[in-house]
């Protein structure tokens, strides 16, 4: 018989039989892992089981490999708290699905399970759209993509306000004005440049940035692309300051 004990997030929930569920959760010392939960559609579990919710885990299972049962206490519950925040509850959502489809089964990353914790905190806060844009860049780094938004790729002088979508590396004003459109903008409060831009224009900035950055670097193999909640929150931010998102470019620079 194999068992552990751990912390863990609700990352889905799945119909399984009758009655029953296939939980995923973003555990703090086992990674990804999913198991079935008696009774997960049943009025008791339901509140236990919202997204993002932080439960109190055993685990068990016959064989190491196999799926497992969970018994499941709530902990903490973050999802009835945006509840009336459509935006808000978004970006939790796509947290939670860019976790849940980016990450092998229990391949372990507590950085990325206390990360989460704490950009559910921070969304509601003031700065949620920043610290949600600033966790993205902080997922990539946890899966091998580091960018790099300190000095200019080209070696050029002055603000930095580009991004090369080639080497996930800024470029400056000066040395990336010629190539402008075939570059992303880097957001103001990641370079520490004044600009013009208002708060919401530099979260919808670096939105598209991150979201390049996960399409072309983390899902590009994937056979279902990025996950719709991800798209689906971009889409609603892009609303509030009427403007599409997307993160196509006409083509990439060398920088």
């Amino acid at each position: 018989m194999e068992s552990f004990q751990d912390q863990g997030i609700v990352l889905s929930v799945r119909a399984h039989g009758e009655n029953g569920g296939i939980v995923s959760l973003m555990t703090e010392e086992h990674g990804r892992c999913a198991g079935y939960v008696r009774g997960a559609r049943g009025t008791k579990m339901r509140g236990t089981l919202e997204l993002a919710n932080i439960v109190d885990a055993n685990w068990s299972s016959r064989v190491e490999d196999g799926l497992g049962t969970y018994q499941l206490e709530l902990s903490k519950s973050y999802a009835a708290v945006f509840m009336q925040d459509p935006l808000k509850l978004g970006a939790l959502q796509s947290a939670c699905a860019l976790v849940e489809n980016a990450l092998p089964e229990r391949e372990v990353h507590a950085g990325i399970y206390h990360g989460l914790a704490a950009l559910f905190d921070v969304l509601q806060s003031d700065i949620w759209g920043e610290a949600y844009v600033m966790w993205e860049i902080a997922f990539l780094k946890e899966l091998g993509f580091s960018l790099d938004l300190t000095t200019c790729a080209a070696g050029g002088e002055g603000p930095l306000i580009y991004v090369s979508p080639k080497t996930g590396r800024a470029v400056s004003k000066a040395a990336g004005m010629p190539y402008k459109g075939k570059l992303l903008p880097l957001p103001s409060f990641l370079s520490g440049a004044q600009g013009v831009a208002s708060a919401v224009e530099d979260v919808y900035d670096g939105l598209k940035m991150t979201g390049y950055f996960l399409e072309h670097w983390v899902f590009n193999h994937h056979s279902r692309g990025v996950p719709d909640a991800r798209l689906l929150f971009a889409e609603r931010f892009a609303k509030t300051i009427d403007k599409p998102i997307t993160t196509e470019l006409s083509e990439h620079v060398s920088g």
